[in-house]
Parts: C-alpha cells; structure tokens; sequence
C-alpha cells in the first residue's frame, strides 16, 4: 500500500468504514456552459475531504427519481476520465457499468486505460443494466433480464483474463475474443477492483462471491439477510466471505447549515456495526460545494475517531 493509499484509509475511516461521492446529477444552475468547471470543483473538494472514491451513473438519460429524461447526463467512462484529471486520491467508478452497453474486450481496454491514465485507480462497478427506455431510445441492444445476466458472467470473464495477461483465445456465452491482448496492461494489482451492483438472491450475490472484490446493496429493511445470503454463496463458492468489501448506498444530507452532521456519523456507525465497510451515495446540493466541507470537516474526523 502506497503512503497516499495509506493516508486516505486513516482520513475516511470508521475501523474500516469508507466513504463514496457518487454524483449522479449533472442539472445544476449555470448549466452546460459551467458544468465542467463545476464538475472539476466537485471532485476536488470530494477529494481533498477524504472520500475513497467518487462514481458517477452508466446512464444516457437521467433516471426517474432524480429528474426527467431530458435533463443533462454526461457519459461515464468520457466523466471518469475527466475526474482522473481533477482528482489524486480517490478511486474512480461507474455506480455501475450497464453490462449490454459496451462489448467486453473493450470494456476491459476502457477500464484499463482510466486505470493507467489515473495512477491506478480506477474500479470496475458493473450489473445487469435495467433502463430499457434510454437503451431503445439510442438503439443500443437490451435482451431478456436472464440473457443480460449472461453477458455480465461473460464480461467478468473477460476483463479477468485480459487483466491476468493471458492473451489467449476465450469463448463464452455470447462472446469470443480470438486474443486477449491488454497492452499496456493495467496498474492495480491483481487487477481493477470489481464491484457488482444489485441484491438478487440467486444470480447477482452468487457472482459477487464467484468474481467480486465488493458488492453493493440499496439501504433496505433486509440488509442483514442480503449479507447472510452472500455469506452462504461464498460457501459454495470455497471464497472468504471476509475478503468482500460491503458497500451499501448511502445519501449524504448534512442540512443546509451542517446540523446533521453529527447524525450521519451516527448513521456510519449503525452501518458499520451491521458489517459494511463503505457508505457511498450522492451528496444533497453537491453542486454548491459546501457541503463536502462540511463532511470533510466535521464527519470525516468524526469518523476517524471512531
């Protein structure tokens, strides 16, 4: 572990309980004339404040609980690669990848060079997909729930053998990758972390146990038994359920004037006693900047003290 690597774990810490920016509301007052300047603002102060990582939606249109379709929604991996720009510390991340989106081998060469171009930082957040409007609407394939789920164990498949060096040929359900060559191959060691998105009892959690490095779970009555379901398919895998990382979603609100900062440190550290290691969710008003110093201000030590 690098110095840096080290002195982010102790500033985002509870025992070992980490924090995410994800940013997944690019409508923000002046607009796209300064949306790039407010962006670069955003992932600089998350970055400085000690957040472990900073994702951003896979998503073409904006999802319905947070706005209309029309509203502005930047692409992913273009965004990350910006972020790697503004930022030294954090990892970077799709909250998470849609697997139907991208074929494989290029998933794995576009997740290798935000890797590179970051300084090894790069994380693959990867699911099923499930917006079947933006899908139809740019033309871009969406077969049957079972079919895509197919394409995620094919996709995990192929950026683990791209990443291991081995160039030979690989076949799977709806893939064939005739050489698995990945030069220049990526920084992280063994390889990008994978974190698969989703609490399905029988395919999603079975592959976390089976390819993941994380998981990440909707805040839900039924937290302890989504832990408990993948701790029996790490079983039957033969994986250590402890070499998982828990993450589970979390929205940031520290009020307009900070006054519930001392209640999400209350809520990091409930969580943390029900076995998660991560807190990791959007930040209400990222855009006004403030807020993420309130939380590097008076959550992240909070937390660190812990």
């Amino acid at each position: 572990m690098t110095a840096v690597r080290a002195a982010r774990g102790r500033a985002a810490t509870l025992g070992d309980m980490k924090l995410g920016l994800h940013i997944c509301d690019f409508t923000w007052p002046g607009g796209p004339a300064t949306l790039a300047q407010d962006l670069a603002r955003i992932a600089e102060t998350a970055d400085a404040a000690g957040f472990d990582r900073i994702s951003v939606m896979d998503h073409l249109f904006q999802i319905g609980h947070l706005g209309p379709p029309e509203h502005e929604m930047l692409e992913a991996y273009t965004t990350l690669g910006y972020l790697a720009a503004h930022t030294s510390r954090a990892r970077l991340l799709t909250l998470v990848t849609g697997v139907v989106y991208r074929q494989p081998g290029l998933l794995a060469k576009i997740v290798t060079t935000l890797d590179v171009l970051s300084g090894g930082r790069a994380m693959l957040g990867i699911g099923a997909a499930w917006n079947e409007e933006e899908a139809r609407g740019l033309g871009l394939a969406f077969p049957p729930l079972a079919e895509r789920f197919e394409h995620l164990e094919d996709a995990l498949r192929v950026c683990l053998r791209m990443w291991s060096g081995d160039e030979g040929e690989l076949t799977g359900n709806h893939v064939l990758l005739g050489r698995a060559l990945n030069s220049p191959q990526a920084l992280s060691r063994p390889h990008p972390p994978i974190l698969i998105g989703g609490s399905g009892e029988r395919k999603t959690l079975r592959l976390v146990a089976r390819y993941a490095q994380a998981c990440n779970l909707f805040a839900s009555p039924d937290l302890e038994h989504k832990l408990e379901v993948l701790r029996g398919h790490c079983e039957a895998e033969g994986r250590n359920y402890d070499e998982i990382e828990k993450t589970v979603l979390y929205n940031f609100d520290v009020g307009d004037h900070g006054e519930r900062a001392a209640q999400i440190v209350a809520d990091l550290r409930d969580l943390h006693r029900r076995g998660f290691q991560v807190a990791h969710g959007r930040v209400r008003d990222v855009w006004k900047v403030t807020p993420l110093d309130v939380i590097g201000r008076e959550v992240i030590p909070a937390v660190a003290e812990l």
